[in-house]
């Protein structure tokens, strides 16, 4: 049977991400609070449909990412598992006049992602209904399947209540699909670039040098953070890019390490892991922008022997 690392790069595995957050919001003013609290357009996002966006704080850093996803009369939240309380408190702090309502559900659902670049035909055959559009949802037994990924090249996320997990991982186990621990899927996400909050992005930085555009909708109306975030877009004053990097060795450096190119430093690694697949350590950086259009070949501060790296692409949307 393949491995976890190998079903995510070449077939289908499954993870468990039973520990991310999840946050109800209910009542009839939930999409107008979602939609004044974070960076897209909440209030345009019909039964079914999902979203991805950033949740800032008024000087426009970034406190939590998550998925919003609308299932009619409620709004579902999925954020990473360090973020459900702080993004919860958060957002309770500006319900003041507000019919919303929030509720932690992390305990009370099982998440089991599907990904791979064969996820979708083995949900099909698994009778696992597979959403058209990329983070949109059906529903499936008494949960939702949303087509989001965390990090295989696509896939499904299975939301079911935690009672009904064991049972569903059995079909998974009956039909040979390997599962991906945390380390098969770290290592997969950093071979496709795929930055993860608390790791990648943190409060540190602000919404474009992630270059997770796919967050962020310009036109819409006022939200917490607007106005830096309109500042930095038209001024275009972005200093630093999250980049993916190649590192010519197989011991990763750790997070903070400096990369240096003619002597200056022009990049800071935010995660590094060595990749069987590349024979080479993955990871990603924050790049001065200049380095990020030179694509210099750069030192990894601190390695001796000396180690280079080198940029690897651009960020997949």
């Amino acid at each position: 049977m393949m491995s976890g690392y190998e079903g995510l790069r070449g077939s289908a595995a499954w993870i468990d991400l039973s520990n991310r957050g999840t946050i109800r919001v209910s009542g009839e003013d939930r999409a107008r609070l979602m939609h004044a609290m974070c960076t897209n357009h909440v209030l345009d996002l019909a039964p079914g449909d999902g979203l991805y966006a950033f949740f800032l704080n008024s000087q426009g850093r970034i406190l939590a990412d998550a998925y919003v996803f609308n299932l009619d009369e409620t709004l579902i939240l999925d954020t990473e598992p360090e973020t459900g309380v702080k993004l919860r408190e958060h957002l309770d702090k500006y319900i003041i006049a507000d019919d919303a309502a929030l509720e932690d559900e992390t305990s009370q659902w099982a998440k089991i992602g599907l990904e791979g670049p064969a996820s979708l035909e083995t949900a099909a055959q698994l009778g696992i209904p597979v959403p058209q559009k990329r983070y949109c949802l059906q529903m499936f037994d008494n949960g939702f399947v949303a087509k989001v990924a965390s990090a295989g090249v696509q896939g499904l996320r299975v939301f079911l209540p935690a009672v009904e997990k064991g049972a569903f991982l059995e079909r998974l186990a009956k039909d040979n699909i390997p599962q991906a621990d945390a380390s098969d899927a770290r290592v997969v996400r950093l071979e496709l670039g795929k930055p993860r909050y608390g790791e990648d992005i943190t409060e540190r930085y602000l919404v474009q040098e992630t270059c997770q555009m796919q967050a962020i909708h310009l036109q819409k109306g006022c939200y917490l953070g607007q106005e830096i975030v309109e500042r930095v877009r038209s001024r275009g004053q972005v200093h630093r890019l999250l980049t993916p990097v190649r590192i010519r060795t197989n011991q990763p450096p750790p997070p903070g390490t400096k990369l240096t190119a003619d002597g200056k430093d022009v990049a800071e690694i935010t995660s590094a892991v060595y990749s069987p697949g590349f024979h080479e350590t993955v990871a990603l950086a924050y790049v001065r922008t200049e380095a990020a259009e030179q694509k210099p070949e750069m030192v990894v501060a601190g390695m001796d022997p000396i180690v280079t790296a080198y940029i690897a692409g651009p960020n997949p949307d």
